[in-house]
């Protein structure tokens, strides 16, 4: 089976990480259909995903995330596009949160949510939908 790992160093801290790591949970969930359970420990967290074809982990501390994962064999036809889109989101997420932790904008692209935003807001609002938080061992 082909393996995807992704190394990336932060300077956030365990809390803000633990941030991190449940944002990327909560869009797997979403959009991927990913099953994700949160271990939480005391100096390291553990997030275990996993769906048909895939599993893998990622380790949160306070100066890093390494994620591996496990692809089958339909998606490993697909691994070097997936480890990139899997390495973008968490760059962007890692981006979003070190910008606002120093009051600088993001790198291009960050602002687009907030765009969504503002306009949103002159739309009528759709019904309310509640984003679970992955699941807690």
């Amino acid at each position: 089976m082909p393996d995807i790992h992704i190394h990336r160093e932060h300077h956030l801290g365990l809390k803000e990480a633990r941030k991190i790591a449940f944002s990327w949970a909560e869009k797997a969930e979403e959009k991927f259909d990913m099953e994700c359970v949160y271990e939480e420990g005391d100096t390291e967290d553990t997030l275990t995903f996993t769906r048909s074809g895939v599993k893998g982990t990622l380790l949160v501390d306070a100066r890093q995330f390494e994620m591996k994962a496990q692809l089958g064999f339909l998606f490993g036809a697909f691994k070097d596009r997936i480890e990139s889109e899997i390495g973008d989101q968490l760059d962007a997420l890692l981006n979003n949160k070190t910008a606002k932790a120093t009051g600088r904008k993001a790198a291009a692209g960050a602002d687009e949510p907030r765009k969504e935003k503002a306009s949103a807001k002159a739309a009528p609002k759709p019904a309310a939908k509640t984003a679970a938080r992955p699941k807690k061992a």
